[in-house]
This record gives structure tokens, sequence and C-alpha cells, in this order.
């Protein structure tokens, strides 16, 4: 398909997120989904995979469904990263060539049914956005190569550039230290500490030479340059019984409840959008620790369609589109 003959959406963007489950109903095969990549986890022989993490899943969707019913039952992930397809889609509108899509890991929309989508309407080039600042093998690892995987199988003609990690584009650096201010104002013009909340990865994955924490460390300097105000990292979502990232929030809060510590503004460094990490866990489990220890803590507000971010996204997908010459 030549430039005189594209489509006006001959381009297509491909937002890639973790997913989650919708319905309570939804969690134990979202968690099956999950135990079963072995980019993330290896259980036992490659042929034993799939029986382990769903005897895994199955033992541990009660306790999920539980955290998931407490935030409305099921996680908003899916219709706010639609809801950033669309707005990011707006955006590009101008430029006349630009479909957003979204590809889910664990849940619907997968990659296969989403770059179907796109095949049936013509579209051969496609740019994967993963929805995660900062790179891990875990993360927009797994999901770029189940992209590529489906990619293949539906056409070898796609042409798919993945975008790797942005852990200091400009507007997602403005946007997250917009929100960062927000969530100081809550504090009444009281002092209050910030605590930086990444996902948790295995010990492991950095000591193979995993950049996350790198970038995790890039962002927050970037930050602190904007809002002039320091912070500490701790890491969530710890599962399984490895080494993982810490301190943990809890270990992070008992150490500031010694220290003297009465105002804590925790910041979602490495989520974009709101989920059960933001909503239930630090909503909910964290600030519930924190008051028992005697500290008020608050939460800064997720990304989600801060136009700020979403020009970013725009920037991003901008930059590849002309560094791969279809623009």
């Amino acid at each position: 398909m030549n430039k005189e003959t594209e489509s006006p959406k001959s381009i297509g963007v491909v937002l890639l997120n973790l997913g989650g489950p919708e319905r309570l109903e939804d969690v134990e095969p979202f968690l099956f989904n999950l135990f079963s990549d072995r980019m993330i986890i290896r259980l036992g022989p490659a042929f034993m995979q799939k029986t382990i993490a769903r005897f895994i899943a199955r033992r541990r969707a009660p306790k999920s469904a539980q955290a998931y019913a407490r935030i409305g039952g099921g996680s908003p992930l899916g219709r706010i990263t639609a809801d950033q397809a669309q707005a990011l889609e707006k955006e590009l509108s101008v430029l006349g060539k630009f479909k957003v899509s979204v590809a889910m890991r664990y849940w619907h929309p997968r990659a296969r049914a989403t770059l179907t989508a796109l095949h049936n309407e013509g579209v051969q080039r496609i740019i994967a956005l993963p929805l995660y600042p900062h790179y891990s093998i875990a993360t927009t690892g797994s999901s770029v190569a189940d992209l590529m995987e489906a990619g293949q199988s539906i056409s070898p003609a796609f042409r798919i550039e993945a975008i790797g990690s942005w852990p200091v584009q400009p507007q997602y650096i403005k946007a997250l230290a917009t929100t960062i201010t927000k969530g100081a104002e809550s504090f009444g013009g009281e002092k209050a500490q910030v605590v930086y909340s990444a996902h948790s990865l295995p010990v492991k994955f950095i000591r193979e030479g995993d950049p996350y924490v790198e970038h995790l460390e890039q962002t927050i300097a970037a930050v602190e340059t904007v809002t002039g105000m320091e912070g500490r990292l701790c890491y969530q979502s710890r599962s399984g019984p490895v080494e993982w990232l810490s301190p943990s929030p809890p270990e992070m809060l008992e150490q500031l409840a010694k220290e003297g510590c009465r105002n804590v503004l925790m910041v979602p460094i490495s989520f974009v959008s709101d989920h059960v990490e933001t909503l239930y866990e630090i909503d909910m489990l964290y600030r519930d620790m924190a008051h028992d220890l005697g500290i008020h803590l608050e939460r800064s507000p997720s990304l989600n369609l801060e136009p700020e971010f979403i020009a970013g996204l725009k920037e991003l997908v901008l930059d590849k589109a002309k560094q791969t010459g279809w623009l």
C-alpha cells in the first residue's frame, strides 16, 4: 500500500496493558492466564505450567475476589484503557492516519482479537505502546512478545514497531508532577512525606539485568526536579515464595511511623490507570494500616485521562511514526 492509496487510518496504535477481571466470575480465569505466562513465572517444567497455574488460580481466586468486590465487583482497567485509547485517537485525528486500539495481556480484548480487527480494516502498520513507563520483561517484554506472536499468526505482512519505555517523557513527567501537587493539597498545608509505590518484581529479574528499578529512579528524579518534593520508594503486590523488591508499603509505613511521620502522600508511580492496586490496596488496605500507625495517608490521583498524560502518549506515537518513516 503506497502513500497515494493509504487509508485515512492506515497506522494502527495498540495500547498494551495487563487487563483485569471485569466481574467476580472473571477472577479465576484471569489469574489462570496470569500464572500461565512463563515470561513472568516458571511453574515447573513447561508441560506442567498450565496445570499448576490452574491450581494456583483456583486457590487464590476467593481472596482476590474479595478485593475486587470492595471496588465495585471488578477492575475498571479495561474501561479506563479504552477511554485512554479514544482520547489518544482524538488527539491524533488531526493527522488523519491513526486508529487506536487496546490489547490486554491477561484479559479481553486479547492481542489476537485486536490485531484481527485491524487486519480486517486493512491496517498493516502497528505501533505498540505499552502503558508501562518503566520497562520490565514481566510487563512490556511479555506484552510485546504476545502481540508479535499474535501478529505473525494472523498476517506476516504486519509491521509492528514497539515503544520500549518512556520513564522521562516530558508530558508524562509534567502530568505526574501535577497529580502529586493535587494530592499534596489534601493535607491542608501540612507537610507530607511522599512515598512512591511501584509494582514489585522478583529480585532475580533485576539481577539478570532488567532495567525496571533504574527507570523508576529516572522518573522520580525528573518528577522531583519539578515538584521539589523528595520521596521514598516502595513496592506493592508481592505474590509467591521468592525474593521480591523491597521495602513493601507496610514496611515503609512502619518505618515512617517510627520516625514520627504523621502525613504520607502515596504516589502510584508505575501505574497509569486506576485498578485494584490503587483503589483497594492503597486507598483501603494501606490507608487503614497507616491509620493504625497514627499516620494520615492520602493518594495522588491516577493519571487516567489527565490531558497532559494523553498528550505525552501522542508524542510517543508521533516520535515512533517519524523514526520508522511512516510520517
